[in-house]
């Protein structure tokens, strides 16, 4: 009688809570392999990125996707932690939750891209490489002729909600990223119209130049992502998230929410940016030194 096949792991993410700072934190997880990290979008949560995650499982990653406090069940930030900075503490005691003790791949979407820059930037030590996906934290809304940009913070809230709507309702992907984002959005509202309010602001005022100044002098892989149809985040911001660190981003098709309305486009990015990060550890187990001091690195 043949041996039973060894089950396997399902690539799909298993939702889990743990305890962060004594509260509640639910998130992700799933697959096995480099430790990715993922931190989600305004409003949004682990649900409506959940296709897109199943690709860097297929990568081989084991791939840990919270729900940021405010959103998807995790409570509110305390007051006087409600900041970028607040929220990469915060961020730093879920991977100790979940007994994450290696340096991790970070990816951040929108408003999470603000969050894995701020995180990167006080825990560096716990930071393989960075990915920004249509991230806040360039700050540069778009300039008249002749005159310098406005900054991101002077765009008034109107233009953000004309613009929002119709970044998730395109004709060619309605079917495929407004349930997504429903899924969590909704739910998100109901629960903490509040937090809604609130992140929106911190993230509308978001410069992470300086912080993304000092990744640099760090050396601190970075890399930056942008849909050319995004208009929650303009381009100005994109360019100036890539003259910070000083490397040209990617330009890829799609708006704001690109990696929900096509995963296997999200896949394929990604499959040029993880390799760097496995070669890091590979360097890490096999001489036992961090990747930048090996004499094969850099």
């Amino acid at each position: 009688m043949a041996s039973p096949l060894p089950a396997r792991e399902p690539d799909h993410l298993v939702w889990k809570r743990t305890t962060v700072d004594g509260r509640t934190a639910v998130y992700g997880v799933a697959g096995e392999g480099v430790p990715v990290l993922f931190l989600h979008g305004w409003g949004l949560g682990y649900h409506a990125y959940k296709r897109a995650l199943k690709r860097l499982v297929h990568l081989g990653c084991r791939v840990y996707a919270p729900a940021l406090p405010g959103f998807g069940g995790t409570p509110d930030l305390p007051a006087r932690y409600f900041s970028f900075e607040g929220y990469a503490d915060w961020v730093d005691l879920f991977l100790d939750a979940v007994n994450v003790d290696e340096p991790v791949f970070v990816a951040g979407h929108s408003f999470g891209g603000g969050v894995a820059i701020r995180f990167a930037h006080d825990f560096s030590e716990r930071v393989r490489c960075l990915v920004l996906i249509n991230s806040v934290g360039g700050s540069a809304w778009g300039a008249a002729k002749d005159k310098p940009a406005r900054r991101l913070a002077d765009r008034p809230l109107w233009d953000w909600g004309i613009h929002f709507p119709g970044d998730i309702l395109l004709p060619r992907q309605f079917t495929k990223v407004l349930p997504v984002v429903l899924e969590d959005a909704l739910p998100n509202l109901v629960r903490n119209p509040r937090a809604f309010w609130r992140v929106a602001n911190l993230a509308r005022s978001a410069d992470l130049r300086p912080e993304l100044e000092e990744l640099k002098a760090k050396r601190v892989p970075v890399v930056v992502l942008w849909g050319d149809k995004d208009r929650i985040i303009p381009r100005a911001s994109f360019d100036e998230l890539c003259a910070t660190i000083g490397q040209q981003g990617e330009v890829v098709e799609g708006n704001h929410s690109w990696l929900l309305a096509d995963p296997d486009a999200f896949g394929e990015v990604m499959t040029n940016i993880l390799p760097v990060a496995e070669l890091a550890r590979s360097f890490e187990e096999v001489v036992g030194l961090p990747a930048e001091d090996h004499p094969a690195a850099g």
